[in-house]
């Protein structure tokens, strides 16, 4: 099983680039960032930038988008971007894009990103991306364009829950990125992938989960996520409270050997609840009791 985290915030805010170094050290296999940039005044930070800070203070671990909104950017930037930092780490990226962010704020209303039609948007964007990447002359609308120094596509994952996003990463992804799922609905999905692998004579994607862990005693912090989940992302109650990951590495082990059964093969979790330190190595410890 491999892991990946978030990088933690400084006192001033922004992400500690230099904890991805200590990320390395613990044997993370990736360092992962997200895609949220709002723009009402909630901090949000460009992804690609961040992975390229990291880059510089690490030598081998992955960079993770986690993942990134491809409506909000043009595709020919995308790849420009990806391009640069493949060659900047030594092909180290991970590209998981998404149709999602925030569809309607002032960010995306800024950025001219589509508010209608973002699915169709992203699997033209797909189709493109990897010759863009390659460097080879590529279509995008009525301009061809070609792109250099061309690099090494990186792994392609595709993030959502829906049948859609399933779908569209058996086309054109290489693994598939669920957040939010017990390991129980998990395997009820990875079967609904493998039968769409099927019907689309297409090689079955790997599945990395997306979640959150709360590696501390938080109780408090458990109970707010969990409320989050059932009252914004409308859960049951049943399933909202099997989705935060807790307890001691042993326990955690557990959860991580099920999400493993359940046919995953990468999980990502956002450490909450103070202290990421202490939890970065506590879940660096729960996946070397799988070995």
């Amino acid at each position: 099983m491999r892991i990946s985290t978030t990088l933690p915030l400084t006192q001033t805010g922004v992400p500690d680039i230099a904890m991805a170094r200590h990320l390395e050290d613990l044997g993370y296999d990736a360092v992962g960032m997200a895609d949220l940039i709002v723009g009402d005044g909630t901090p949000g930070f460009d992804a690609t930038l961040v992975l390229a800070g990291a880059a510089t203070v690490t030598e081998k671990i992955g960079l993770e988008f986690g993942v990134l909104s491809l409506p909000s950017r043009p595709t020919a930037w995308v790849a420009t971007q990806v391009q640069t930092l493949q060659h900047l780490s030594g092909n180290r990226v991970v590209l998981g894009v998404g149709i999602g962010g925030f569809p309607g704020s002032p960010f995306w209303r800024a950025v001219g990103a589509p508010l209608h039609g973002r699915g169709r948007w992203t699997d033209v964007a797909l189709q493109a991306l990897p010759g863009l990447i390659r460097g080879e002359p590529t279509k995008l609308g009525d301009q061809e364009i070609t792109l250099g120094p061309a690099a090494s596509v990186p792994q392609i994952l595709i993030g959502g829950n829906s049948e859609a996003a399933m779908r569209r990463a058996v086309l054109y992804g290489d693994g598939w990125v669920p957040s939010l799922v017990s390991p129980a609905t998990l395997a009820k999905k990875a079967i609904r992938l493998r039968e769409i692998a099927h019907e689309l004579d297409r090689a079955v994607p790997s599945i990395s989960v997306g979640g959150h862990a709360i590696l501390v005693d938080n109780p408090a912090a458990v109970e707010s996520f969990t409320q989050v989940l059932v009252e914004i992302h409308r859960m049951p109650p049943a399933e909202a409270a099997a989705v935060p990951v807790t307890g001691s590495p042993a326990q955690v082990a557990e959860r991580l050997q099920a999400y493993s059964e359940a046919g995953a093969d990468m999980v990502g979790f956002s450490l909450d609840g103070g202290d990421w330190m202490r939890q970065a190595e506590a879940l660096a410890e729960a996946r070397a009791e799988l070995s």
